[in-house]
């Protein structure tokens, strides 16, 4: 089961540690939702999952300055026996001194933040949905051609990061070459990226292997990238018949979501990195409501309509 360290939401936030004397080091976050315990600060905690973070806004905070000092340790007691990973303050609101001590006694750090309570929740909740969703990785090349993520696949040696480096050439983006990391974070979303030890690398059989970073420069090249289309390269086939109108779109899944995706055969001759361009725009064209191939059978069906009405004249 994917988790992240209480110690990288520490540092990605900015967030201020109260209880430094604390260990953060072993706390693991394992999942993305987080909760404001209101109801759990009034003593009622059936349904109280205490495995997300809890944060404590100006309205909790209220609530808690105007507790009696012998409720406020009752209820602190239950609260922090449970054992969530950490409490974040927000706004920086100040917790208490029972709060506090509770917070030691229990081993619980007490984390603060500038941020309002609601931009810190959707913020962090963001964060912590790409860090821990459903993960696959996956042989291909991710690049982003025109804004749209296009993920290249086919089997080892037919061309995959020759066509990601003619893109790059021509002012597209790598993401990542041989290896990529598929995350579902939606039902509707994936996202790529790249393992960390090869970020930015590409292999060419007969050169080795090119840093793309170094050689064209931060601008081509982005650490994610939604996946929007998939082009699945594949030996040509005399015998087989391709698609040649594009009326029903094909799809590929991962981790339950599914992808356009295009199987184009290689021939000697065929320029890749433009048929991936024109995919590209054409999945976008697409998208923004127009399909040529919808337009072209209209176009054809129409014609024929004329046609038999100046047969029947």
């Amino acid at each position: 089961m994917a988790s992240v360290k209480l110690r990288e939401v520490i540092e990605k936030e900015k967030l201020v540690n109260l209880t430094p004397e604390i260990d953060c080091s072993l706390i693991k976050i394992k999942q993305p939702d987080i909760n404001r315990p209101g109801v759990q600060l009034t003593g009622y905690f059936e349904h109280f999952d205490a495995s997300r973070i809890q944060i404590i806004g100006f309205v909790e905070h209220s609530y808690m300055q105007g507790m009696s000092h012998e409720r406020r340790e009752e209820i602190y007691d239950k609260i922090l026996a449970k054992k969530s990973p950490c409490f974040i303050f927000c706004r920086e609101l100040e917790p208490d001194e029972e709060f506090l001590a509770a917070a030691r006694r229990y081993n619980v750090p007490v984390l603060m933040t500038k941020q309002s309570t609601s931009v810190f929740m959707a913020e962090l909740i963001r964060w912590l949905n790409v860090r821990l969703a459903p993960c696959i990785s996956i042989h291909g090349v991710l690049v982003d051609v025109y804004g749209e993520g296009v993920l290249i696949t086919g089997e080892s040696g037919i061309g995959k990061s020759e066509a990601a480096l003619e893109l790059i050439k021509r002012g597209h983006r790598l993401v990542s070459d041989d290896v990529v990391e598929i995350r579902k974070v939606s039902e509707e979303t994936l996202v790529g990226t790249a393992p960390d030890i090869t970020k930015h690398f590409i292999e060419l059989r007969g050169i080795g292997i090119i840093d793309v970073k170094t050689l064209f420069g931060v601008a081509s090249v982005r650490d994610t990238q939604n996946i929007d289309l998939v082009i699945q390269l594949e030996e040509w086939d005399k015998d087989k018949e391709y698609d040649r109108l594009g009326l029903e779109e094909e799809y590929t899944e991962y981790l339950g979501n599914r992808v356009v995706c295009h199987r184009i055969p290689i021939r000697p001759g065929r320029n890749l990195a433009i048929i991936c361009e024109a995919a590209a725009i054409n999945h976008r064209q697409k998208e923004m409501g127009y399909n040529a191939a919808q337009e072209l059978y209209n176009r054809v069906q129409k014609a024929l309509a004329n046609k038999h009405e100046e047969e029947e004249d």
